[in-house]
């Protein structure tokens, strides 16, 4: 029988993922949020680490408004959107020499959105035999690097 691997950070999230009192988006754009995740801030549309991520350097894009559709964004929040993608594709390489990338919307909860109310998009990179037999069996990531840390390497390696 296999052992138990702990990873009990993820309690906090799932005991509290349906009350959340305000939408952790909105608090990382005011500033609100003590150990803050964002990487990088653009007029429109920031980038921040995913506080869950699928692999190290897993960020989140998203506008400053709270909107919960693709088609709410209109073409100016759109394009920056696309346009701090591409950059956060050259920062992760740059810091982490990935050999490709995930990147992907999530529209509404049964599509495996986690905050459904607020429109974002994932950029995941990605390594070969990156999923190993932890997530499968164990249902458990290991990540080899702390998100603070990954955070101010991110913010350090973003194009200016």
């Amino acid at each position: 029988m296999p052992k138990p691997l702990w990873a009990p950070w993820r309690l906090e999230y799932v005991a509290q993922a349906d009350e959340l009192p305000r939408c952790p988006l909105c608090a990382e754009a005011a500033g609100d949020v003590e150990e803050s995740l964002v990487v990088h801030r653009g007029d429109r549309v920031f980038a921040l680490l995913n506080k869950y991520p699928y692999s190290s350097g897993h960020l989140i894009l998203a506008p400053y408004d709270h909107l919960g559709e693709l088609e709410d964004l209109g073409d100016e929040r759109a394009l920056e959107l696309h346009r701090l993608g591409l950059e956060a594709m050259d920062a992760l390489r740059t810091l982490y020499r990935p050999g490709g990338f995930n990147l992907g919307w999530n529209i509404g909860r049964v599509a495996g959105a986690g905050i459904p109310e607020h429109a974002h998009m994932h950029v995941v990179p990605r390594w070969g035999g990156d999923t190993s037999f932890m997530p499968v069996l164990g249902d458990v990531k290991v990540m080899p690097e702390h998100l603070l840390e990954s955070r101010d390497r991110l913010r350090d390696a973003w194009p200016r």
